[in-house]
């Protein structure tokens, strides 16, 4: 029996340290103790006070993003087969409502090879129906379920994108999901805990637009007019401008003119890190997947001499000139700082925005909000704590001290897990804790009445109280389960808050059965060992 007891009382002492530990961990100090409180237990945006935004993706650019890469592919296709053509091009639809629109045109095929071009289409671009205009013309547009398929990856890639970004700047708990309303099936919800600043939200996610590597036809131009000048004031077909990001106070604006579509875009890119070149200058290497590697090897190749754009939100960051053929790497040089170079090798390895987004709402939770929030929860959670531990001690005597301790353990336990699993602690996620408490008490009176029944038929002290843990056990495991089914669900189903009430109350259910069964228990088994002969029990 006691040999039982110390082993259970072990693990016990075990699981108390371990929980300390990952609460407050090994503090040298009282700051260190404040800080690692703070570090450990992160607080959620209504608590803590941040930016919410709610983003529009503009998922037509991934679709005209397809068709175009659709068109470079199957020009060297139809080259491949000697099948002419005097034109492609595809349309510019502008709004989310018209991505089922974007078409791509291919004119002059003769007639002759009408067949040998549907063959093609066919074979090599499954996704796209191809339809005549009239015996030389015709149009490609993406199956209604390729489309659907097309537009869900967008949002998904965007909502992982962007929280990559976010998370490599260093913003801890942020949310990154689809906004979940009526009709909106293209917005996404971004919750920054601690950033109160939604201007420095937008210009963090601002930079996770569309990343492109781009040929440039022509440049550099000292404004946009100067460049449209050259040309009439119609740019040519599959080319636009992009502005050159200023390298110093001294330099002036510049415009590039640039190829549509892009050599590569930013889903190709593998890798990529900052470094220095053999001048010391800054610079950032990169490697391509194997596939646009061969692309772009193929294309430095052939264009040895002309510059290269990279090209982030629309920006050109870099530009330069094609020494030599370019397979699956590369390096972007002449960049100013260590800290540009870095910032681009993180741009280029969390990937590019599969489509651009647009700002439908901006707010800030101040922290004042969620210090109020703080202070009163607090303030009711002691009050409710100090009527639930005073009744359980008048009502239950000295066995109240048993469900006190299980109690406060829980509590521990629940807040370790919180700390382990890096998750953040929201007002709903403070509602958990608190039914979780009300669920422990719960479980602690139905095991003392339980014991009181068995006494009340004149069984021992140490029969009555196993028998008493015997018969409240199942019906304990049988409430639990029942409501952490419960909590499944709203996990599911549920979004946000919502999920991390879930959450909370489950771990705190989970820790409750240890509690108020395996702890109390053995707090009873030590009071009663050596005893064996104890005529009442204080309960």
């Amino acid at each position: 029996m006691k040999t039982n007891l110390k082993a259970r009382a072990a693990v016990i002492a075990a699981v108390i340290l371990i929980c300390i530990y990952g609460i407050v961990g090994v503090p040298k100090s009282k700051a260190d103790l404040a800080q690692n409180l703070k570090n450990n237990i992160r607080l959620g945006l209504d608590l803590k006070g941040g930016s919410h935004l709610v983003l529009e993706v503009e998922v037509q650019d991934a679709v005209k993003a397809d068709a175009d890469l659709t068109m470079e592919r199957l020009k060297d296709d139809l080259k491949k087969q000697n099948i002419a053509w005097v034109s492609m091009d595809r349309n510019e639809p502008q709004s989310v409502q018209d991505a089922n629109s974007v078409l791509i045109a291919v004119k002059g095929v003769p007639a002759t090879q009408s067949s040998d071009f549907r063959n093609v289409v066919n074979e090599k671009y499954p996704t796209y129906v191809v339809a005549a205009v009239n015996s030389s013309d015709y149009t490609m547009r993406l199956r209604p379920s390729d489309l659907i398929a097309l537009k869900r990856d967008t949002v998904q890639r965007t909502i992982d994108t962007i929280d990559n970004r976010i998370n490599a700047l260093g913003v801890a708990e942020s949310s990154v999901q689809q906004y979940g309303r009526a009709g909106a099936d293209y917005e996404l919800l971004v919750q920054l805990p601690g950033v109160d600043d939604p201007a420095h939200v937008k210009e963090l996610i601002g930079t996770a637009a569309v990343l492109e590597i781009d040929s440039v036809k022509e440049g550099p131009f000292a404004s946009r007019e100067e460049a449209q000048a050259q040309h009439g004031g119609v740019l040519p077909l599959n080319t636009r401008l992009v502005r050159a990001k200023p390298r110093g106070a001294q330099e002036g604006v510049q415009w590039y003119l640039v190829g549509r579509p892009p050599v590569v875009n930013g889903s190709e890119m593998r890798n990529a890190r900052p470094g220095q070149d053999d001048f010391r200058k800054w610079q950032t290497s990169f490697t391509l997947s194997p596939e646009a590697g061969r692309r772009f090897g193929t294309f430095t190749e052939a264009n040895i001499g002309n510059k290269l754009a990279v090209v982030l939100d629309n920006q050109a960051v870099s530009v330069a000139t094609i020494e030599a053929r370019i397979e699956d790497s590369g390096r972007i040089t002449g960049l100013g700082s260590e800290e540009e170079a870095d910032d681009l090798s993180r741009y280029l390895r969390s990937g590019s925005l599969p489509a651009s987004v647009k700002y439908l709402e901006e707010n800030s939770v101040g922290p004042s909000l969620g210090a109020d929030s703080i202070r009163e929860g607090l303030s009711a959670g002691v009050a409710g704590l100090i009527a639930v531990v005073a009744v359980m001690l008048v009502y239950y005597k000295r066995s109240g001290i048993n469900a006190v301790l299980a109690l406060g353990l829980n509590t521990v336990i629940l807040l370790a897990a919180i700390s382990y699993f890096s998750a953040a602690l929201t007002l709903p996620g403070i509602a958990g804790v608190i039914l979780t408490i009300g669920m422990a008490v719960d479980s602690n009176v139905l095991i003392f009445e339980r014991i009181r029944e068995e006494l009340r038929t004149g069984k021992s002290v140490v029969a009555a109280v196993d028998t008493g843990f015997g018969k409240a056990w199942w019906t304990i495991v049988d409430t639990h389960v029942t409501t952490v089914v419960s909590c499944a669900f709203l996990f599911l189903f549920g979004e946000g808050p919502v999920k991390g009430f879930a959450v909370t109350l489950t771990i705190g259910l989970i820790a409750n059965i240890f509690t108020a069964v395996f702890v109390s228990r053995t707090i009873f088994d030590y009071e009663l060992s050596g005893r064996r002969g104890m005529a009442t029990l204080s309960i």
